[in-house]
């Protein structure tokens, strides 16, 4: 079949409802709960609460996500697997179910465990939810791939999608915060058990309208051929506009979990006042949730390529503005966040709705792997979340920032202050910079748009 009889076949399958796809998009409510939470808070829990050191505290966060580069490409490999014998990836959703049990277990640490053995009790409970993560990321996100739905189609259930997991980053990146403002061990596992309802329920609701989805629109059963994990690794690798797309958002989601990372950090020693923290996080989260269908409609004029591009572009001026801190005030802080929360919701639209366009491009030479590519871009989500919090702490253990336990506040040197400064502005910007440079070389959103007709 052509490029063009691909894509009109596509627009011409049934379109998902909206009751389906929102019910679907329950599943990032409690993703957002994963991906906000850790990556804004357990830096600050271990380096201010249970004194680890920030070069350790920056190690605990980043080894579980090296077996993550790991372990998501052979779930994807192994939901590959799955859904040629059975038609559907629900097996390995259901093992995701228990990832609130680990979630519990990361915030809980028993009083007197502090320095090492803090890091040693986070990293073992993170590993263990990251893997039960990757259980339930992998099928759910390679869901738009797999029905047989055409260009648009995808940009809007990641529409969808989108709105619900920026709903539950808003609601994790400030209930969260206000949850522990104390600082106490008791208030991070109450907040941790709070919020582990929310994992539980979300999961199960997409559970049902993942299947839903697939029984409405079809589904695209990956090709009849069993593949070793290192067979798809190379032909996703070998898949120009793929590759290209993976590099710029690695760089991406390094830039955008750094500055999560750095906000408590930015609230307490550059503003002073840490209670700015749940509404610095309010400012950036709304406006990415109210943008989305905005950005949906700006990529049917543009295309995504050049509408993820702007995104970048205005990550790359926005963390300098930063710089002033307090001198600014609060409001042209708030205002300089919330556009940069403007952007954060289009570079997540953006980039994931164009990885069904890249398999369904593979499809037609044959080359699809729809679970393989998706586990790749997961593992590259969870590098990032990793190395930018790592990053982060590189610069703090550089300017010689000093960590604490509960109840002790420590005044920090100049050069410290100088570090996390620069981390939160200049860093940002010069990642997001390497991102548009990769994403500047993709070529299949150009190509893609030629052939669909006007909506």
């Amino acid at each position: 079949m052509s490029t063009t009889e691909s894509a009109r076949a596509g627009q011409e399958a049934a379109r998902p409802r909206t009751g389906d796809l929102t019910g679907y998009a329950a599943g990032s409510l409690g993703m957002g709960v994963w991906v906000t939470v850790p990556g804004l808070l357990l830096l600050y829990f271990m380096t201010h609460t249970l004194g680890v050191a920030p070069a350790l505290a920056g190690l605990t966060l980043l080894l579980p996500k090296i077996l993550d580069a790991v372990v998501h490409p052979l779930f994807g490999t192994l939901s590959d697997r799955r859904a040629r014998r059975t038609g559907h990836r629900r097996g390995m959703l259901r093992w995701g179910l228990l990832l609130p049990l680990a979630w519990i277990g990361m915030f809980t640490v028993p009083s007197g465990v502090s320095g090492w053995s803090a890091a040693l009790w986070i990293g073992a409970f993170y590993i263990a939810g990251n893997m039960l993560y990757a259980c339930f990321q992998v099928p759910y996100l390679t869901t738009p791939s797999d029905l047989r739905i055409g260009y648009h189609e995808r940009t809007r259930v990641f529409m969808y999608r989108m709105l619900l997991l920026t709903v539950g980053l808003l609601g994790a990146g400030v209930a969260a915060p206000a949850l522990v403002s104390e600082g106490g061990r008791d208030d991070y596992a109450r907040m941790a058990v709070l919020l582990a309802g929310v994992l539980l329920v979300t999961g199960l609701v997409a559970l049902v309208y993942v299947r839903r989805l697939t029984e409405r629109c079809g589904f695209r059963i990956p090709d009849g051929h069993a593949h070793t994990v290192l067979d798809d690794l190379r032909i996703a690798w070998r898949d120009g506009d793929f590759r290209t797309l993976v590099l710029s958002y690695l760089f991406t989601s390094i830039t955008a979990h750094l500055f999560l990372a750095a906000v408590p950090f930015y609230t307490e020693h550059v503003m002073d006042d840490e209670g700015l923290t749940a509404v610095f996080m309010g400012a950036f989260l709304v406006p990415a949730a109210i943008a989305s269908p905005v950005w949906a409609k700006v990529s049917r004029r543009t295309g995504k390529q050049r509408a993820l591009l702007l995104c970048q572009l205005t990550f790359v001026v926005g963390p300098l503005a930063l710089w002033p801190g307090q001198a600014m005030g609060v409001l042209p802080t708030v205002a300089v966040i919330a556009v940069l929360g403007t952007a954060f919701g289009g570079l997540q639209l953006f980039a994931f709705s164009l990885i069904p366009d890249v398999v369904a491009a593979a499809e037609e030479r044959g080359t699809a792997r729809a679970g393989a590519y998706t586990g790749v871009w997961t593992a590259t989500d969870a590098t990032g979340t990793a190395i930018g919090p790592y990053i982060y702490s590189a610069a703090l253990a550089a300017g010689g920032f000093v960590s604490t336990t509960e109840g002790r506040h420590i005044a920090q040197s100049d050069t410290a202050l100088l570090a996390l400064l620069i981390g939160v502005t200049l860093i940002p910007a010069v990642l997001m910079a390497v991102a548009i440079a990769f994403q500047s070389r993709f070529t299949l959103d150009r190509r893609a748009l030629d052939q669909q007709t006007p909506a």
